[in-house]
């Protein structure tokens, strides 16, 4: 089974203006008068009127309105992706991130340039991060294999690098979200101080994450400690132009993998809320394998439009012919503030994770992560 996500309900006010009572009564065919000598009793006075409850809006922003296009909860994204778009760096307006190889562009020239090829694109990506709920913490420690699974039981698949590209950098090819100029307020991140500890070491001195701990209390305590996340909408000007909310800083995300110069099935996408990260729509991480998993990692689901079946399979196990195995059960928590673990085997002794069937089926070995990943291997 699957972890269930514990939402938080988001209130809809009503608000009801009372009108005032007529002044008099007037008198129908099915009503008598009063007796000829009797006294006219005088009439009741009106109520006054009930003042009007002042409007209280929502924290969070509205359901999406695909007119019938999408599921619930999903935003339509029609339009023309670019395979090569020109982002310049303004001068004197970039600084150097030493511990993560990576130059921090802090205001882009307006506007971008597509340089490469146009292709039009209509399809159906989730409105936030999973569990693509407002209110709710994005759902992270998932690998690729369990974030297919959770899309596919929903009739969806995992976007794929270049479907979160475009609903993240809109018609006009933005670097980010939301302009030119890089702000942390707007989408959450640049986060400092909150470092994974370790539980202990292997033979060989590789550290154990507590983050990732056999131990219950060691797990929920470390991934509830490293959490510098935001619920999902709370940002309400982290928005594409197509609607689509919270794509860079907050969660860094998975996607499925397009390109040849990787062999993974999967990437990371858009940037965690950490320091001197990515942080924009365009820049991808190819270098971690499909059990990859970590605890500032979400994703996304995306949909084909207009009531056509989605095909879960990611693009290359497509071109390799694979059938759909359903993905891999987890092996270590997800995480969303109320985890339900999933128990390791009893003779399992070791922090390893459990082997799985690879591509055609063959079996390798995923191992934990061994060392944090804030240097320009999970960072950039």
């Amino acid at each position: 089974m699957s972890p269930r996500i514990s939402l938080v309900p988001v209130a809809l006010s009503l608000f009801v203006v009372a009108s005032a009572c007529s002044q008099g009564q007037s008198q129908t065919d099915g009503e008598k008068a009063a007796p000829s000598g009797e006294p006219t009793p005088a009439p009741s006075p009106a109520p006054a009127p009930e003042a009007a409850k002042p409007e209280t809006k929502s924290a969070f922003p509205p359901p999406p309105d695909s007119h019938g296009a999408c599921p619930s909860g999903m935003v339509l994204v029609e339009g023309d992706y670019c395979t090569q778009v020109e982002h310049k760096c303004k001068a004197g307006k970039s600084w150097y991130a030493k511990w993560n190889d990576k130059t921090i562009c802090l205001e882009f020239e307006a506007p971008a340039k597509c340089v490469g090829e146009k292709e039009h694109r209509r399809y159906c990506i989730d409105q936030f991060e999973y569990p693509n709920k407002a209110g709710a913490r994005p759902t992270v420690m998932n690998d690729f294999p369990q974030a297919q699974r959770l899309c596919a039981e929903q009739g969806k698949k995992v976007c794929t690098e270049s479907e979160w590209t475009m609903a993240c950098e809109g018609p006009e090819y933005k670097p980010y979200p939301y302009g030119y100029s890089r702000d942390p307020e707007i989408c959450r991140g640049d986060q400092k101080g909150v470092e994974p500890e370790s539980e202990g070491t292997n033979d060989r001195g590789d550290p154990f994450y507590k983050f990732a701990s056999k131990k219950k209390d060691v797990r929920v305590a470390e991934l509830e400690r490293l959490f510098q996340g935001v619920p999902s909408g709370s940002q309400p000007k982290c928005v594409s132009d197509y609607g689509v909310y919270d794509m860079p800083g907050n969660a860094d995300e998975l996607a499925a993998s397009e390109t040849k110069d990787s062999p993974y099935d999967n990437v990371t996408t858009g940037g965690p809320w950490r320091y001197g990260v990515r942080n924009q729509c365009r820049p991808k991480i190819y270098t971690h394998n499909e059990g990859f998993a970590y605890y500032y990692l979400s994703f996304r689901c995306c949909a084909e439009p207009d009531g056509k079946p989605t095909d879960p399979r990611s693009p290359k196990q497509i071109r390799r012919h694979e059938d759909w195995r359903g993905g891999q059960p987890p092996v270590r928590d997800s995480w969303d503030g109320d985890p339900f673990p999933d128990p390791l085997p009893a003779e399992d002794k070791s922090s390893a994770r459990p082997a799985r069937p690879g591509p055609g089926g063959k079996t390798a070995a995923a191992s934990a992560p061994t060392k944090p990943h804030t240097t320009d291997s999970i960072t950039k």
